[in-house]
């Protein structure tokens, strides 16, 4: 156990204290919900910084610190969908959700050809995190009121999001579609 792997577990364990501070309500349930996300959105970065940082990447880690973030989005966007309760809501969230699955599934496929480098991790996709995490923690913060401009600016946020997802996922299928057709590259 190091300390990267100890953060990613962190924000694993965090995932029901996130869940449960979604349900109470007490005045500041809202910025505590936030907080917390915020929190693992922040361990997120910290473990991946640490794991290069120190060179304490590990194959634990590897595996964990994606199913960590995706956990928490999945999480945070399944609930922010029953508080939303709008079409408007649910499609975007439901975007990143499937995007999610799919890429994860690719990649996974992608290894068992010896091909997982093909669809790694690329900076438009740290991009649509950092956007995904902006848009759930302001969403988070407040209770939802249609036409507030904080509605609006977070609801924006949400749909960038969205948009990245779509064209990160795009990219990614781009670059396995000779696989996914089943053709072989000849060396040449």
């Amino acid at each position: 156990m190091n300390i990267p792997n100890a953060l990613t577990l962190f924000r694993i364990a965090l995932i029901p204290v996130f869940v449960i501070l979604f349900y109470l309500d007490f005045p500041g349930s809202y910025i505590a919900t936030a907080a917390v996300f915020a929190i693992a959105g922040m361990t997120d970065w910290l473990d991946g910084y640490l794991a290069r940082k120190l060179e304490q990447s590990t194959p634990l880690g590897a595996f964990l610190d994606p199913v960590a973030d995706k956990l928490m989005v999945a999480v945070a966007l399944a609930l922010l969908i029953e508080r939303y309760n709008t079409l408007w809501f649910t499609v975007p969230a439901i975007v990143i959700i499937g995007r999610e699955i799919v890429i994860s599934a690719l990649r996974e496929w992608m290894a068992e050809l010896g091909k997982r480098t093909s669809v790694a991790v690329s900076y438009l996709g740290k991009v649509k995190t950092t956007a995904q995490i902006v848009a759930i923690i302001g969403l988070l913060m407040m209770p939802p009121v249609e036409g507030s401009l904080w509605y609006q600016a977070n609801m924006l946020c949400l749909y960038v999001a969205a948009v990245l997802t779509l064209w990160s996922m795009l990219i990614y299928l781009h670059a396995a579609w000779p696989d996914l057709r089943g053709k072989v590259e000849e060396n040449r």
